[in-house]
This record gives structure tokens, C-alpha cells and sequence, in this order.
């Protein structure tokens, strides 16, 4: 099936129990494919400006993770880790017979980069993270726990768009209703009784109980150490709850090779990267690599 901007993958997932989807943009074959992840409740829908503006010149593959979007939801919820996201995405490319590409990654979709490198950094060109990084700041998992998995009834768009705006109003203060309308068409779907739902399985929410969550492993340190010879772009939200300024300090110091980083004001968990700050930043990240 094609849209007009993008054809739908289906792949299985590593375990070969799940159908899951992704985005593929532009045809381009002589650059290098670039593998976009998102966040925790979020879907392939996140990156739709971003993916516009770069599909002329890449091959963008965005997946949605295994009980999100398109892809099938996941009978056994504590298979909905990193570790297991991780082997999935190497089954994306498997499918696509991709021996090498950029991962960029919003939030647990940076995670899952970060690990993927750590696994196989000789199949990874660059990494570009959204708002995270090897240690996530307890502020903004004691948010995400008060509302991912928690029941929504909406009867109509407009109340989808309200609850999108409660949730996420601090991090975007400048959103007007448009902008929170085409939140809520990325975030929610029409169920069966012609409503919208949450695009995403609500059993994803056991990932982020408790004081150490399965969807936010405790410790990445030992694994940013290991990327220290892939180029890194890092974007991070001003008023983020998620990436302290100290973590950001941290792994620009702990880094060998080229590292960028770039703060997009008024922002906080996570950019959109549509901002016309990450989009630049972006773009000359990926030329000043030669991708």
C-alpha cells in the first residue's frame, strides 16, 4: 500500500510471534539509509515533518515498536523492554538488507540506539539522540508514571486534543489548538466504535512501574563508553525533565569523536524535530559526516 509520501513494511519481529510495521521514505539508494525510533507511547507518526523534509536525498526507514501504531500488540507485556526493541530493529534491517545505518532516536527511541550501537557499532554510521541519554532524570519518569497506561475516554478529536494538551502542555507552551489537534492525530486512532483511542497497548505501562523501570534501564554509562568512536548528535529540549544539562556535559566529556549537541529553547520532553533549530542541526550534522 502506498501514500502519497511513504510505502508501509511489514516485517517479523526477532522472535517471530508479532507482525510489526514501518515507514519507508524516499528511494534514495547511493546515501545511507537512516533508521528513526520514537518515544514510549509514541509511533512511526512522530517524524512525518522531519521525514518530508529529508526523503528527497535518504532512505528513511521508521518502524513502530512491537504494541504501538501499526504493529501488532504483544500478548505477553514484559516483552515490551529495550533489550527486546533492540532485536527487532535489527530484524527491520535484516528485511530490508541494510548492513550499515544512521539510528536516530526520540526518547526510549534513543535508548534503543544507544544499545544497538553498543551491540554492532560497525553497523551504525551516527547516531542522533532526541532529548536522552545514558542516564534518564528521575523527574521525568515520575511524570510519564502518572499518565502512560492510565484508561482515556474520548468521544471526539477535540477531546483527544485536550487530553493531548494536559499531558504535554508543559513541555510544548507555545502550541495553539492546530498544533494540538495534529498531536492528537498522531497520538490517538478511530477504534472500532468510531472514537479515538491511544495508539499504543496500555500493558506498556508495567515498563515504567517502580523505582528501577524495564523501560529505562538504570545505567547506560558502560554502554555510551563504547560508542565513543561513533559521531553523535544530541538535541535536547531547554526545559527538559528527561536529560538533565549535567548527563549532556557528561557525554560530550566522556566522547572521542565529533559530537554535537544543540538546545531548542522553550522546549522540553521531547523536541518534535520539526523545530527549525533541530532541523538545521540535523542536516548539517548528517552533511558534516559526509551522509
Amino acid at each position: 500500500m502506498m501514500s502519497e509520501t511513504y510505502s508501509d513494511h511489514h516485517f517479523r519481529s526477532a522472535d517471530d510471534r508479532l507482525d510489526l510495521y514501518a515507514r519507508i521514505y524516499g528511494d534514495c539508494s547511493s546515501a545511507i539509509p537512516i533508521v528513526m525510533m520514537h518515544g514510549l507511547t509514541r509511533n512511526s507518526a512522530d517524524f512525518e515533518t522531519i521525514a518530508e523534509i529529508l526523503s528527497p536525498a535518504y532512505q528513511l526507514i521508521i518502524p513502530d515498536q512491537r504494541g504501538r501504531g501499526r504493529s501488532q500488540y504483544d500478548p505477553d507485556p514484559s516483552n515490551y523492554i529495550p533489550d527486546i526493541y533492540v532485536e527487532d530493529m535489527f530484524a527491520l534491517l535484516r528485511s530490508r538488507n541494510i548492513d550499515k545505518a544512521v539510528l536516530m532516536g526520540t526518547s526510549m527511541g534513543g535508548l534503543i540506539a544507544m544499545l544497538m550501537a553498543g551491540r554492532h557499532p560497525d553497523k551504525v554510521a551516527a547516531l542522533i539522540l532526541n532529548d536522552i541519554g545514558p542516564a534518564v532524570d528521575p523527574r521525568g519518569l515520575a511524570r510519564l508514571q502518572q499518565y502512560v497506561g492510565k484508561p482515556v475516554n474520548t468521544s471526539n478529536w477535540s477531546e483527544a486534543a485536550d487530553h493531548c494538551r494536559e499531558t504535554n502542555a508543559i513541555a510544548f507552551p507555545d502550541y495553539g489548538e492546530e498544533d494540538w489537534m495534529n498531536f492528537a492525530h498522531r497520538t490517538f486512532h478511530l477504534g472500532e466504535d468510531g472514537t479515538p483511542e491511544l495508539s499504543y497497548d496500555m500493558a506498556i505501562s508495567r515498563g515504567v512501574e517502580g523505582d528501577t523501570p524495564s523501560a529505562a534501564p538504570a545505567d547506560l554509562w558502560p554502554v555510551w563508553r563504547l560508542l565513543a568512536q561513533i559521531a553523535v548528535l544530541v538535541i535536547r529540549g531547554q526545559t527538559s525533565d528527561i536529560l538533565a544539562p549535567a548527563t549532556l556535559s557528561k557525554m560530550a566529556e566522556l566522547h572521542d569523536a565529533a559530537f554535537q549537541a544543540v538546545e531548542i529553547a522553550n522546549v522540553g520532553h521531547a523536541p518534535m524535530l520539526d523545530e527549525n533549530e533541530s532541523i538545521a542541526a540535523i542536516q548539517t550534522f548528517l552533511k558534516s559526516q559526509n551522509i
